[in-house]
């Protein structure tokens, strides 16, 4: 799993639509992260860029998706798990709406703002306000209190709040979760988002079933 890049842009592709991507160079090998337009016009060749990443592995394809800060990550996550959502779409949604109003959307159950999206027809906008609602509840602009000793479980909460979950849901669950994980995982930020992601989404299956 490549769960973050930090290196030299060499290349940078130009807008298609809404994708673009960059070619960073980690270590003397150039890897080829798919980003949206937004990313790539701030990105510069000859300077350091670090992003979050996802890697998506298919049968016939090994892709990486790449984000500048945690909430986008976390929103691709999300989409992804959409029927009908795929890396390039969600990729698509990210570049139209950012993680809070995505939230914002969501909360309001507004499937017209996803339909603006290239790709994202009628159906598929009602499943991902359908499949994201209670997801994304609870917008918060305000900082959460930091978690004691982590730098990066604070940074985790902070990346829930922007997403619209309640401080005090995000700071028990990054605290629940960092109570399980290795040291790696706890320090590894994305690794850490994903892990709390996943303690959120069983609590709300068991809440859902009971």
């Amino acid at each position: 799993m490549i769960s973050s890049v930090r290196g030299t842009v060499t290349s940078i592709s130009a807008p298609a639509g809404a994708h673009s991507h960059v070619v960073i160079e980690v270590g003397g090998v150039g890897l080829l992260v798919q980003v949206t337009s937004a990313q790539a016009l701030v990105a510069r060749a000859g300077s350091p860029m670090t992003l979050l990443t996802a890697l998506i592995v298919r049968e016939d394809d090994l892709a990486l998706y790449g984000f500048a800060e945690a909430g986008e990550l976390m929103a691709f996550d999300l989409l992804r798990g959409v029927t009908g959502v795929g890396p390039r779409s969600a990729l698509a949604v990210l570049a139209v709406l950012s993680p809070s109003e995505i939230a914002r959307a969501v909360t309001a159950d507004d499937d017209a703002v996803f339909r603006r999206v290239s790709g994202i027809g009628p159906k598929t906008a009602k499943l991902i306000v359908l499949s994201l609602t209670g997801k994304l509840a609870g917008m918060s602009g305000d900082r959460p209190t930091p978690i004691s000793g982590t730098a990066i479980g604070t940074e985790v909460v902070l990346a829930l709040v922007g997403l619209g979950w309640p401080e005090r849901v995000a700071t028990q669950a990054v605290e629940a979760a960092l109570e399980q994980a290795d040291d790696r995982t706890s320090s590894d930020l994305p690794a850490l988002l994903r892990l709390v992601l996943a303690t959120l989404g069983r609590r709300q299956a068991t809440e859902v079933s009971s």
